[in-house]
C-alpha cells in the first residue's frame, strides 16, 4: 500500500499559497456580516478564524503577514468610504491603524501560547481571546478619538462608555464565535492526523 505524501507546513510554497487562500476567505467572510451595527463594526460568521488558523498552522509569524494583508484588503474592500467622515492627517492616521492595520494584524498573535500551554484548545482559546481584546482595545481608542460624534453626550465620560460599550457589542459574540472556530480547526487537524496516523500503521503492517 503507497503512502499518501503528507503536507509539509515548512514549505515556502505551501505556506504562501495556504496564507492567500485564508486572507481570500477571511476577506469573503467579513463582507457577510450575521449582524451589521449602523456606524461601523459587525459580527460575522468566523471571518477571522482563516487568519487565526494560519497563525496556529503556520506560526506567529506567517499569521501576523497574513494579518497584516487582511487589514489592507478591509481598508479596500470596505474602509476607503470612511475617510469622508472625519477630517485631518491625525484622524486619518487613527483610523488606519486604530481601525484596520493594529487590530487585524494583531490577530496573527493567536497561536502565541501554542508551546506554552500543552492542552491545544486552552491554547487556541487564550491566543484568540488575546487577540480579541487587542482588537477591542484599539477599536476604542478609534471610538474614543475620532467618532465621537456619534456620541450621545460630548463629555468624555460619556464619550468613553459610549466607544466601550459599542465596540463590545459586537466584540463580544465575534470573540465566542472565533474561539468555537479555532477550536473546530483544531479539533478537525486531530482528526486528520489521527487518520494518517492510523494509515501509516496499516502500511507498515502490510508491507510486513
Amino acid at each position: 500500500m503507497a503512502n499518501k505524501t503528507r503536507i509539509d507546513t515548512n514549505n515556502r510554497t505551501f505556506q504562501l499559497v495556504f496564507s492567500a487562500v485564508m486572507v481570500a476567505l477571511a476577506t469573503v467572510l467579513s463582507v457577510i456580516p450575521v449582524v451589521q451595527l449602523p456606524f461601523g463594526g459587525s459580527v460575522t460568521l468566523f471571518s477571522q478564524v482563516p487568519i487565526l488558523a494560519v497563525s496556529w498552522i503556520l506560526g506567529v509569524p506567517w499569521g501576523l503577514a497574513s494579518g497584516l494583508a487582511y487589514g489592507i484588503l478591509q481598508i479596500l474592500v470596505g474602509g476607503i468610504g470612511n475617510f469622508s467622515y472625519v477630517q485631518g492627517i491625525l484622524a486619518y492616521i487613527i483610523l488606519v491603524f486604530a481601525d484596520y492595520l493594529v487590530p487585524f494584524t494583531f490577530l496573527g498573535f493567536a497561536g502565541l501560547f501554542k508551546r506554552v500551554i500543552r492542552n491545544p484548545y486552552a491554547a487556541a482559546s487564550a491566543g484568540t481571546v488575546m487577540v480579541c481584546v487587542i482588537r477591542y482595545i484599539s477599536h476604542f481608542i478609534s471610538g474614543a478619538t475620532i467618532w465621537t460624534e456619534y456620541a450621545p453626550d460630548t463629555a468624555v465620560k460619556a464619550v468613553l462608555a459610549y466607544s466601550a460599550s459599542y465596540n463590545a457589542t459586537y466584540m463580544v459574540p465575534e470573540t465566542v464565535i472565533s474561539v468555537v472556530g479555532i477550536c473546530a480547526v483544531i479539533a478537525l487537524l486531530s482528526k486528520l492526523t489521527s487518520k494518517e496516523n492510523s494509515g501509516k500503521k496499516i502500511a507498515e503492517k502490510t508491507a510486513e
